[in-house]
């Protein structure tokens, strides 16, 4: 077989120590999926939403893309995948709770900073993460942000504040809210620490979560 040696491992890890104990839930799981929560993720290997949360299959509908970023209701703007997810997710699973999940030492954000220099960041991610582009203009405004790791991690939470605010201009997700089906939230994770910071909803900002 050409499957690479370590996903082979896995996967019989998987076969003999995982999936005889939770049999019935993959059983279940055939009929239908019914997660609560949708999570908007970076596809940073290193911060995966289920092994945050603890999540079994089943609850969490993830989309993960380069610095978990939520574009802007735009049928004609080409950034489908996510918006097809999410309008997935609300109008069709209808999750209860949306979750924008940034994290500490993010590259998408890193290489937002990096265009700012001028410094080209590759033919598909250099438009992604124009998306981007306002929050860090406002960070490299601030005189108070004066070194490269506060400006990172600033930008990496006005990112997440940006995705929450694009997510509410969807028709479909203000519906929802609106009707008390929905809530979004803001949450972001140090890879170092493995300390998730949740947003606060009334200040905006962002604390270590016990």
């Amino acid at each position: 077989m050409s499957i690479p040696d370590r996903l082979l491992s896995g996967y019989r890890r998987f076969r003999s120590d995982r999936f005889p104990g939770e049999s019935e839930r993959f059983r279940r799981l055939a009929s239908g999926q019914s997660p609560a929560t949708m999570v908007v993720g970076c596809a940073d290997s290193r911060v995966d939403p289920a092994t945050v949360f603890s999540a079994a299959p089943g609850e969490l509908f993830v989309v993960r893309n380069v610095a978990n970023l939520v574009p802007p209701p735009d049928p004609a703007g080409g950034y489908h995948g996510t918006s097809a997810a999410l309008e997935f997710a609300v109008t069709v699973l209808g999750v209860s709770d949306i979750v924008v999940l940034g994290h500490g030492l993010c590259g998408g954000v890193a290489a937002s900073l990096a265009a700012a220099g001028r410094s080209p960041a590759g033919d598909y991610i250099a438009p992604w993460v124009a998306l981007l582009d306002a929050p860090r203009e406002a960070v490299l405004a601030d005189p108070e942000i004066a070194d490269a790791s506060a400006r990172q991690r600033a930008l990496e939470f006005l990112g997440i504040r940006q995705s929450l605010a694009n997510l509410g201009r969807f028709p479909f997700v203000r519906a929802a809210m609106d009707a008390d089906r929905l809530r979004l939230h803001g949450a972001w994770f140090s890879i170092a620490e493995g300390v998730l910071h949740w947003q606060d909803g009334e200040t905006g900002a962002f604390r270590a979560v016990d």
